[in-house]
């Protein structure tokens, strides 16, 4: 059974099912980053762990076409943690709001054998909001960036390895400054978070639609999770202008899929640690 979402069912509304709920023209996101789910806290400096926790929490936002403005902490704090710990994880924490803009407006702190971060962000829509549930019959699917390095980081990481400072398991990037301009283009976007391969199905099944792939990707291309690059897909006229505007903010993508009434095959295991 897969519990996440049997969990998500109990709750089931009109609200619930994409990477963030659109209430007028405010949207909503949570999650949490936790010690032992998605990281070990000797893989990543506190620095790093409170910016990545706030990234993550923004790529929910801005796959929806909104802009993240306030966000509500949830911190389950070490009882052993110093007030240095806590100003370095709250540095990383404050760096990634003042890169996007965004205010804390509140919260609660408790202390806990395990250190995690829950992060409600609010947003507004920047005009129409991009759904998971829109693809169309013939639409073009596509990703951004390169996939399959935070599969690698975190494969070094479990071999007890080093890996970079800007490992996309460490520092994942977003795409905002492309999708805000791309947005009116498309049918449906989500963000990579749970494997290409994962993702797609979630966005084919929103959809009620099927697709076949047209390009050959590689196992950790299709199911390296925590990338945070944007799965869309679009219609085919659109595709001179999305060139465009991916060549103007210095995005690759990545066309590997049409949306069509074949069911997607799964031929590779998600990665979501």
């Amino acid at each position: 059974m897969d519990k996440e979402n049997f969990t998500i069912a109990c709750f089931s509304n009109e609200y619930i099912g994409d990477d963030a709920a659109v209430a007028g023209k405010m949207v909503f996101s949570k999650d949490i980053f936790a010690q032992n789910s998605h990281f070990k806290l000797g893989w990543l400096s506190l620095e790093e762990i409170g910016y990545k926790a706030m990234i993550v929490n923004f790529s929910d936002t801005v796959v929806m076409n909104a802009k993240p403005k306030f966000a509500l902490l949830g911190l389950s704090l070490l009882k052993s943690f110093t007030p240095r710990q806590i100003s370095e994880l709250s540095s990383g924490i404050n760096r990634a709001c003042e890169e996007f803009g965004v205010k804390i407006i509140g919260g609660d702190t408790i202390s806990s054998p395990i250190l995690n971060i829950s992060v409600s962000v609010i947003g507004e829509l920047k005009g129409r909001a991009v759904l998971r549930k829109n693809a169309k019959f013939g639409d073009l699917v596509a990703f951004t960036g390169k996939l399959g390095g935070s599969k690698k980081g975190l494969n070094s990481l479990l071999r007890l390895a080093q890996i970079s400072k800007n490992s996309r398991f460490k520092r994942p990037v977003l795409r905002d400054k492309f999708f805000y301009k791309v947005a009116h283009l498309l049918n449906s976007a989500m963000d990579i978070s749970d494997g290409l391969n994962t993702d797609l199905g979630k966005l084919l099944k929103a959809s009620k639609k099927g697709a076949e792939f047209t390009k050959k990707l590689s196992k950790f291309e299709l199911s390296s999770g925590e990338e945070y690059e944007v799965l869309f897909t679009f219609s085919p006229k659109n595709l001179s202008a999305i060139k465009r505007i991916a060549a103007k903010t210095r995005t690759k993508i990545t066309i590997f899929a049409k949306i069509s009434h074949k069911r997607l095959r799964q031929n590779a295991r998600s990665h979501h640690f």
